[in-house]
């Protein structure tokens, strides 16, 4: 059943009441459940209901509103959580519906994230639909574009923006023993690239190091790299909820990235810049985004052109700055990495981490990290605050997201 709420009053403050079966997991899915939503979420939340094959029994706009502290519940694009787990989001179908004042909606995007759907006991088996290089020529390494098939599995293997999936390569250890499984950043949307809602992307390097005068590969990097299409993966996951997007349309988000930890950055970006996607999830970004990208070369940019277009048709509302250590030199005469662009632009990025709408979110090798704590503490000393202060209070308010490798 398709609803359509373009008759529907405007006012984003009124609050609808949706009761829908055949929505969920186990008991959810045989039992009738009952979501309040704001008139701005309800589209999504009929989206979403029917991707998973829910069935609406009823919609109904209530006449109590949210009070102005109040938020009302985010997107529920991933249902597949104990009806416990929503808070006041989720309740037994009543005779009368009563909307209780909902959690805020960290804690409601925190709990509607699916976690372990799948385990290494038993992983998911995937179906390689491409794999392909995402490096120009000169370029340092090997990265690679990789997408599976996720389809008929029972649950469905979903995700949102910011998770990871693991990887159990093929093959045995030295030990003779199933080899371990590697955490990988998702590269793509919730809806995977082509938009069906059940694929999923990754942005595999390669890991190469020399040991005892002999080149070592990484197992599962290498396993990714070579895999051809067709092939089946064991994946488990999702795991992680550092790395969430906030719900917030018009929140501002500042992106530290280097290498393939551009990953959850481009499924950021793609959720709010793509216009397909756009116009999927119903979730329209007017904030400010901000991407500091760190390379190497420039043949090392990853999704490069995707990212020009993004600052091209929304230059409101996308900044793109690149760091590339081999062929740009900072202030004092040294490679370009990407604290020292964010020592460049700290008055900026210090504006802009006063609004508390501001997140920052930081994804690479954790060598990075020294580097970008060094160039906030310059900076935040120059305003005159204290960032081993500042930092941790970020991290409280859940503005500061950090996943390094």
């Amino acid at each position: 059943m398709r609803v359509s709420t373009d008759k529907a009053s405007g006012s984003d403050g009124r609050l609808f009441t949706v009761v829908v079966e055949g929505y969920g997991v186990g008991k959810q899915r045989r039992a009738a459940r009952t979501f309040t939503v704001s008139y701005d979420r309800l589209q999504s939340l009929m989206q979403s209901i029917a991707r998973n094959g829910g069935r609406i029994r009823l919609v109904s706009a209530d006449s109590v509103a949210p009070s102005a502290e109040a938020t009302t519940p985010a997107e529920v694009a991933v249902p597949h959580q104990a009806a416990s787990d929503h808070g006041a989001e989720v309740s037994e179908v009543q005779p009368t519906p009563t909307p209780a004042k909902p959690p805020a909606a960290a804690a409601v995007s925190h709990a509607a994230v699916p976690v372990n759907l799948y385990k290494p006991k038993e992983p998911f088996l995937g179906t390689v639909l491409d794999n392909y290089s995402l490096l120009a020529e000169g370029a340092i390494g090997r990265v690679n574009h990789i997408t599976f098939d996720l389809a008929g599995g029972d649950p469905q293997l979903h995700y949102v923006e910011g998770q990871s999936i693991g990887i159990i390569p093929d093959g045995t250890d030295a030990a003779g023993k199933p080899h371990k499984l590697r955490l990988y950043s998702i590269a793509s949307t919730r809806h995977g690239d082509d938009l069906a809602d059940h694929t999923v992307s990754l942005c595999v390097r390669q890991l190469e190091y020399e040991k005892d005068g002999e080149t070592i590969h990484g197992v599962c990097s290498t396993f990714l790299c070579d895999i051809q299409p067709g092939a089946k993966v064991k994946i488990t996951g999702p795991v992680g909820k550092e790395m969430l997007l906030p719900d917030d349309e018009e929140a501002n988000v500042i992106m530290l990235a280097t290498g393939t930890g551009i990953a959850p950055m481009r499924t950021y970006l793609r959720r709010m810049f793509e216009p397909a996607e756009r116009e999927k999830n119903g979730w329209h970004f007017r904030g400010k985004a901000w991407l500091f990208m760190g390379v190497p070369k420039t043949a090392n940019l990853l999704y490069d052109e995707d990212f020009h277009r993004y600052e091209a048709e929304y230059p409101d509302n996308f900044r793109y700055t690149k760091a590339i250590s081999r062929e740009e030199q900072n202030s004092k005469g040294g490679r370009m990495y990407i604290q020292d662009r964010v020592l460049e632009h700290a008055d900026e990025i210090f504006a802009m981490i006063e609004n508390a709408k501001t997140h920052v979110y930081m994804c690479g090798l954790r060598g990075m990290e020294p580097g970008i704590d060094e160039a906030m503490t310059a900076a935040a000393a120059a305003k005159g605050l204290d960032w081993s202060q500042l930092r941790p209070q970020l991290k409280k308010e859940e503005r500061w997201h950090v996943e390094t490798y």
